[in-house]
């Protein structure tokens, strides 16, 4: 039976290559992940909230498709998630959704929305917020998460090898043949699944994907008593979100505005990480803080514990209505060759559904 190697071991690439191995009965599945662990990157440097459709009120199916995979998400992988209260604010000015229409979305989505309670719609300044939904969500943690998809990939027999960086796929007369850090493996199908570096690997026979890179960074608070435990996001424009992260024990807080550092288009001329490693990594959390206070005063008094700075990736097409969606290409020596991003964690399921409709190489 064929040998297929995954290259980039984040939370799709985990999935990706278990499956493989034991749903599609493929004979040899190797994960290659250039950093020293799983889902020590993206997967790891983000909001963390299993998504559950409120977020996207201008994308219906990242939304629907959300609210599906939710349930399944968190029965999947219950231990490393938590629930927590979540409150989804409306500013008054410049946003893109008002209360009706997102009243109307959710239940077109099917997704429970109740206006906040007293002593939470007290929390946010009423001059700036229209209306404010109580609603409940998860978030996962990041490193028990990476456990779970470290023992998925054992019990599943899938070669894993981690600080291997696979850096070309070529034509080899009975398949391809994969380089990474110096050494050269035979397959009958490779899944690139590097994220930012997905062009890059792709490789000059692959279509433009269409991606945009952002330097981003997630600041770490700890905020006071009366935001313990709730995560609260100010929609839909230029806000923030401020909610649990439950890696580290704090809020993450991300801004529309400060969040991004620095974007550009792919072009293949620069690596993204390479990129990341020479930033000049100034925290804009004092903005952060300062305009989050604006719509909810007591954010004000958050303490400051660290921001995460990493390389987010999106599709430049859904740059107008925020959508999320998966980019699923398969491509290159007689489509041997997949290319996977996965635009949210709790959409994986979406790129197994699809698989199942593929025919693999012998």
């Amino acid at each position: 039976m064929t040998t297929a190697i995954v290259a980039g071991g984040g939370f799709y690439g985990a999935m990706i290559a278990a499956y493989l191995k034991t749903r599609r009965g493929v004979g040899t599945v190797r994960l290659f992940e250039a950093a020293p662990e799983l889902l020590g990157r993206a997967s790891l440097v983000n909001q963390a909230r299993v998504h559950s459709g409120y977020h996207y009120p201008r994308s219906f199916t990242t939304a629907y498709r959300s609210r599906v995979n939710y349930p399944r998400f968190v029965e999947a992988f219950g231990e490393a998630t938590t629930p927590f209260q979540a409150v989804y604010a409306l500013a008054r000015r410049n946003s893109k959704v008002t209360p009706r229409q997102m009243e109307r979305f959710c239940a077109d989505i099917g997704a429970p929305l109740d206006p906040a309670p007293p002593q939470v719609a007290r929390l946010f300044d009423p001059r700036l917020v229209a209306q404010a939904y109580l609603v409940e969500e998860s978030a996962f943690d990041a490193a028990k998460l990476a456990r779970a998809a470290e023992r998925l990939l054992r019990d599943a027999g899938v070669e894993v090898r981690t600080g291997l960086e696979v850096t070309s796929v070529e034509a080899a007369p009975d398949g391809l043949t994969v380089a990474a850090g110096g050494e050269h493996h035979p397959a009958g199908v490779v899944f690139n699944c590097t994220y930012a570096r997905l062009q890059r690997l792709a490789g000059p026979e692959a279509p433009p994907f269409g991606l945009k890179h952002e330097i981003t960074e997630l600041a770490l608070v700890r905020p006071p008593p009366e935001f313990e435990g709730l995560g609260v996001t100010v929609m839909d424009g230029p806000f923030f979100s401020c909610m649990p992260f439950p890696a580290r024990g704090l809020h993450s807080l991300s801004h529309v505005r400060y969040t991004p550092h620095l974007s550009w288009a792919e072009a293949g001329e620069r690596d993204p990480y390479a990129v990341l490693d020479a930033y000049a990594k100034e925290s804009r959390v004092d903005r952060m803080l300062r305009d989050a206070a604006r719509y909810a005063p007591g954010l004000a008094r958050s303490t400051v514990e660290g921001s995460l700075f990493t390389v987010k990736t999106v599709l430049t097409a859904n740059e107008g209505d925020d959508g999320r969606p998966i980019l699923f290409r398969r491509h290159g020596h007689e489509g041997r060759v997949f290319s996977v991003l996965g635009g949210k964690i709790d959409n994986v399921f979406d790129v197994l559904e699809r698989l199942e409709a593929e025919e693999l190489p012998a």
